[in-house]
């Protein structure tokens, strides 16, 4: 650090300097991934891009009194310029400086290190302050040689070249790390720690989301289920209503194909639709709590109508129709004419009403709703319903709701493919595409959550991402650090089905077919009852362990224990493991919990004892026997770790 700490203080003087010589140049900026306090990376070309005046000459300098880098270009034809700049050291801070027609634009406080990218759901977007070390990290970590930015969400139709919002790069202290993501900083102050070079990390993330959103239009293209969604974004992003039609006739495609009686129940949503019939409730709650029994055993359709009266002026005042939260699924009509869908039951709707929609007299609101397992509704209290006004006013809709049940019905409604949370391509167009020409020294992604109970296409989707943002940044070696699904949901008390052990086995083995990928197992750490836990620092430590040995090279064990092979060693099976780093042990017991042996389908627990660097399941070789499985369960109980204290990866195997 003390090479940081005199490099630093020599910089303020090269950054007075700088300010004194330079005015800002109107119209001249760095790209918004460029700010005060940046971290770049080093022992790389160092692009560097932004908008200037079209087709002026463009000079670039990085650099301060212990090293300095520069180039020239020329804008084009629209203002855009990029520059590659030779590689530096790590160190700084340095000044970032883009001058053109004699006037300058300067960023300050640039460091040369290493920078991570960490992106996902809300494991990684989990902030410091909400970690189980937060009271004894936050005050105490000060520190210039860790930086971070933010990404601002944003779902984006079309790529951008640019955030609609810059990230602001901001130093780790006591007043700035709770706003940052706490897996990725503590991996990063592992790091920092352990190579005494700045570390910056960029934090693109979004809870819920599914990683169909962050895979770019054309790779997600090489799979032709996703081809017609995909469309219809692309339409949305150039002409918003015409994709809005599409995705109707798409959705009520789907509607047709997947319910025999859709076509006549779509007359319920017509306003000339007489529902006199109709019973009445008060919709304020799941209609598993009805007081109809009918409603109350439904698993299905429920359609729902309701009228309001308004004024002339009030309906030409009207912008927006809020419903509150409606589960599971919903599609909304006005008058006949469909305003909205969604299918997160815990986002409320917030749907445009178009201009001219709402006339004088009564008007007339229909939803078809899809339930689930859990029932469905309008499950907030009737203030949460209401029409809103250009000056925020609010035209409140009635209590009682007409309903009827409709067609019974297992199926889950598609959302529109621009919508987060289960998007397609529009958080890497919005969020990840801007960042294209930065350097990184790795990723870190720790997503999955959304995507359990569809393993085997995330086998296909996540090394997907993985090629698909190695040719984003065009760096083909990029090393990607995945942190594995933590525990979470029902224990187990008798083998079974697990979709969250299927998507970590799916994690696994994507990261051991690529050599430049490794792996943080969780699940040791997790919280059965809390999908956020919030014991992040051994996580992100683990994950800086990975970086080590991916990343950074070091002849070191990367990660916890894998099992590579099951063989029959007469009336028993032998379980061998890679990574034990000196050998297995068991805690707590002199058996290894959570070990199945199965036969096809049905599997039974077996005893499992340690030898150095394997697992001898005793009397599990029957005749019948096809598979091997470990720790295979949503929320597994484990004692099996490495003799440097990591836990065996959870797996299935075939017996050989």
């Amino acid at each position: 650090m003390i090479h940081l700490v005199r490099a630093f203080r020599t910089g303020l003087v090269a950054l007075a300097a700088g300010h004194a010589i330079a005015a800002a140049a109107p119209g001249l900026t760095f790209a918004g991934i460029f700010g005060d306090h940046a971290v770049v990376q080093r022992g790389r070309p160092i692009a560097v891009w932004g908008k200037a005046a079209p087709h002026a000459a463009v000079d670039v300098q990085l650099g301060g009194a212990s090293a300095r880098t520069s180039g020239s270009t020329r804008a084009d034809g629209t203002g855009a310029w990029r520059i590659q700049l030779p590689a530096l050291e790590a160190g700084g801070p340095y000044v970032l400086r883009a001058s053109a027609g004699g006037a300058a634009t300067t960023l300050d406080d640039i460091m040369i290190g290493d920078v991570l990218l960490c992106s996902g759901q809300s494991n990684m977007e989990l902030a410091v302050a909400n970690a189980t070390n937060a009271p004894n990290d936050v005050p105490f970590s000060a520190n210039p040689a860790i930086r971070f930015a933010n990404v601002k969400q944003d779902s984006a139709a079309v790529r951008k070249d640019e955030f609609a919002t810059a990230p602001r790069w901001q130093v780790a202290g006591p007043d700035t790390t709770g706003q940052a993501s706490a897996v990725c900083y503590y991996m990063a102050r592992a790091l920092q720690r352990k190579y005494q070079i700045p570390v910056g990390f960029v934090d693109a993330t979004w809870g819920g989301t599914t990683i169909q959103g962050w895979l770019s239009g054309p790779a997600l293209r090489t799979l032709a289920d996703y081809r017609p969604a995909l469309d219809v974004v692309d339409l949305y992003g150039t002409d918003p209503e015409a994709g809005r039609r599409a995705e109707e006739r798409r959705l009520e495609a789907w509607w047709d194909r997947t319910d025999p009686q859709a076509r006549a129940q779509r007359t319920w949503s017509r306003p000339g639709f007489d529902d006199k019939g109709w019973p009445e409730l008060t919709a304020d709650g799941n209609w598993n709590a009805a007081a109809a029994e009918s409603l109350r055993q439904h698993r299905g359709v429920v359609w729902f109508r309701t009228t309001v009266d308004l004024t002339a002026a009030q309906a030409a005042a009207v912008t927006h129709l809020d419903l509150g939260q409606v589960a599971a699924a919903d599609t909304t009509w006005i008058n006949g004419t469909r305003v909205g869908a969604g299918t997160t039951w815990w986002m409320g709707r917030h749907y445009p009403v178009p201009a001219g929609l709402l006339k004088p007299g009564r008007n007339v609101i229909a939803l078809r709703v899809l339930g689930d397992d859990n029932g469905g509704g309008l499950v907030n209290p009737p203030a949460a319903r209401a029409l809103r006004t250009a000056d925020g006013g609010a035209i409140p809709l009635p209590a009682g709701w007409k309903y009827r049940i409709g067609s019974r019905l297992a199926a889950a409604q598609p959302a529109a493919p621009w919508e987060p949370f289960t998007s397609l391509t529009t958080l890497y167009n919005g969020m990840i595409a801007p960042l294209r020409g930065y350097g990184f020294k790795l990723v870190a992604w720790y997503q999955g959550e959304a995507n359990a109970g569809a393993a085997q296409e995330y086998r296909t989707l996540l090394p997907l991402l993985f090629a698909d943002w190695r040719k984003t940044f065009g760096q083909p070696d990029l090393p990607f650090l995945v942190a594995q699904l933590a525990s979470f949901g029902s224990v187990s008390t008798a083998p079974g089905r697990s979709s969250w052990a299927e998507l970590r086995h799916a994690q696994s083995d994507t990261v051991a077919h690529d050599p430049h990928a490794g792996l943080a197992v969780t699940f040791d750490f997790g919280d059965r009852s809390d999908i956020h836990p919030s014991q992040k620092t051994i996580v992100g430590e683990r994950l800086a362990r990975a970086a080590r040995a991916v990343a950074y090279g070091e002849d070191i064990v990367p990660g916890s224990p894998r099992a590579l092979a099951a063989t029959r060693v007469g009336a028993d099976i032998l379980v061998h493991f890679s990574h034990a780093a000196g050998g297995l042990r068991t805690y707590s017991s002199d058996t290894a919990i959570g070990f199945e042996v199965c036969e096809r389908s049905a599997c039974r627990y077996a005893r499992a004892t340690v030898e150095g660097d394997t697992v001898r399941l005793h009397g599990a070789a029957t005749p019948g026997a096809t598979s091997v499985r470990y720790a295979w369960s949503d929320a597994p109980f484990v004692n099996l770790f490495s003799a440097d204290d990591l836990p065996a990866d959870g797996f299935e195997l075939d017996l050989h």
